[in-house]
């Protein structure tokens, strides 16, 4: 059946707005003003009323974690109640009293950033969580995914003591005698280890309540690192788990798989069982090989080359050594992989370009797309070898909303001054997309669009090096087409053209017509994947 949509205003990433556009099995058929595609109809199109709103293409978070935001839904949502260390633990109470544990679980929730407490400075420890309970397990993560707070049950269970060493990429946090209830990076995995496992049944559920709102944001395609969520479940069941909400029609986001591995012999299984960079169908396909460079900016865990201006003790530290990485890489390239590597400082990007590099020479291939996922804290001459070595860049404009108040505190004002340099990077031609590394932030487009354009939070904080503003148009283009660049489908999506895929979003009002401190209240009014309405 043949849809027309007319009387809006369509952004096909010209300057000049289209008003109306014809879809037919799930495809653009043409694009153009209303009488040109009103004239297409028959008897059996169905034509739509745009009411003036905006239409752009769906919108595609190139990097993000689908299935933890589905599980970050399915528990304590923290992010709403961290003004305080002790509304933190209000509200942990409260919810443990509304949502009893069957035995055997854990109370876990997401989303505390200790820099926002109005009532102490520093993160919570197991003695804060032994006010909400004793008896039962906690484990609250930090926002940024990269430490964690636990209680005394939960340190009992996993069975760490002052004697357990910290693992490789991890630190164990200590109050002297024993340790504080505070891990870092790989030292979470010790804990995780003892929380009970989803099946598949679960995993579908995570997903499906991920993309419901996702949808809601006026997203139709991710690219997303989901096999770290629970490291103990087989990549096999969920790439199932995906695969099977797909043939049942409930999978509304087309999904890019950023595949996280850490150890050389389960990527060559991946790999062997035919999981290669490309192999999949439209919604579900595999992607790059994902690692974990370092930690993050917020946690000082970020890999700098320097000590921190604010916690001189400490520079950050890698999750892999030079050597493994290079591996790892070298392996994925070498299989025709993509690799798609996290970096938030700058001695950390220092290891990645080393090893992609490394890689390039032992087998040269054009048009490879690998690519640094953050490129926060960056140096000018690193910002060179990106160009150079043709890497994609995933950046998060939204970062900006919190890094804002903390980057030059944290990296000292030299390393400040040439960092989260995106549009820098695409002055040189590199192409670099957008995304929100939800549920580090929630994947709200319209907030990362108005961070990108002002280079301000949301609160009115900077801006921080205005000359990195994108233009509106770079803005929508970086959560559009550059995304579809990274996956290589700029030639199936990302585009409101004949030919390409119809996922479109509709938004209240044009981001070209109001102010630029008023594009994140902009609402998505409805969003479209393949023509069929998801939102």
């Amino acid at each position: 059946m043949k849809s027309i949509w007319y009387n809006g205003l369509v952004y096909t990433g010209e300057d000049a707005l289209q008003t109306a556009f014809l879809a037919e099995d799930g495809i653009f058929r043409a694009v153009g003003s209303d009488a040109e595609i009103l004239a297409l109809a028959d008897e059996d199109t169905v034509c739509k009323d745009l009411k003036g709103q905006f239409v752009c293409p769906g919108f595609n978070d190139s990097h993000m974690h689908l299935l933890g935001f589905g599980q970050a839904l399915m528990g304590a949502q923290l992010a709403e109640h961290t003004g305080s260390l002790a509304e933190l633990l209000r509200y942990l109470k409260e919810y443990a009293a509304e949502n009893p544990l069957r035995e055997g679980r854990w109370l876990t929730g997401r989303g505390w950033n200790q820099d926002y407490f109005q009532d102490v400075s520093r993160m919570p420890d197991r003695h804060d969580l032994d006010e909400v309970s004793t008896d039962y397990p906690i484990l609250i993560m930090r926002a940024c995914g990269h430490a964690c707070a636990v209680n005394s049950k939960a340190l009992e269970i996993a069975g760490i003591t002052a004697a357990t060493p910290s693992p490789e990429g991890g630190l164990i946090g200590s109050e002297g005698v024993g340790p504080d209830g505070r891990l870092y990076d790989n030292a979470i995995e010790l804990v995780k280890a003892f929380v009970p496992s989803p099946d598949k049944e679960d995993l579908k559920e995570m997903i499906r309540l991920a993309c419901r709102a996702l949808n809601s944001y006026g997203i139709t395609s991710v690219q997303t690192d989901d096999y770290c969520v629970f490291r103990e479940i087989p990549f096999e069941t969920v790439n199932a788990a995906y695969r099977e909400l797909e043939e049942s029609g409930e999978l509304s986001v087309r999904v890019y798989e950023q595949a996280n591995f850490t150890e050389e012999a389960e990527l060559e299984r991946f790999i062997q069982a035919g999981n290669l960079t490309g192999s999949g169908s439209r919604m579900f396909r595999i992607g790059p090989l994902k690692m974990l460079g370092d930690g993050s900016l917020g946690s000082r865990t970020a890999w700098l080359s320097r000590p921190y201006a604010d916690a001189p003790e400490t520079r950050g530290f890698p999750l892999f050594s030079a050597e493994k990485m290079r591996k790892m890489i070298g392996l994925a390239h070498a299989s025709g992989m993509q690799a798609a590597v996290h970096a938030i400082g700058d001695a950390c990007l220092d290891q990645v370009l080393d090893a992609i590099e490394a890689a390039l020479k032992a087998q040269p291939r054009k048009d490879h797309r690998h690519g640094i996922v953050h490129c926060q804290i960056s140096r000018p001459d690193q910002l060179r070898r990106i160009r150079d070595l043709g890497l994609h860049v995933y950046a998060q404009s939204i970062f900006l909303d919190y890094d804002n108040h903390i980057v030059e505190k944290r990296v000292g004002p030299e390393l400040a001054t040439s960092s989260y340099s995106w549009k820098t990077l695409m002055e040189e031609g590199v192409s670099v997309s957008n995304g929100s590394d939800c549920p580090v932030e929630l994947p709200d487009v319209m907030r990362g669009i108005e961070c990108a354009v002002t280079r301000t939070s949301l609160d009115g904080t900077g801006p921080y090096l205005p000359q990195e503003a994108f233009t509106v148009r770079e803005a929508l283009d970086s959560f559009t087409l550059r995304g579809a660049e990274a996956s290589f489908e700029e030639a199936f999506k990302g585009r409101i053209a004949p030919g390409f895929a119809a996922d479109f979003t509709v938004l209240e009002k044009s981001p070209f017509a109001v102010k630029a401190q008023e594009l994140h209240a902009i609402g998505v009014a409805a969003c479209f994947l393949g023509g069929r309405q998801v939102y």
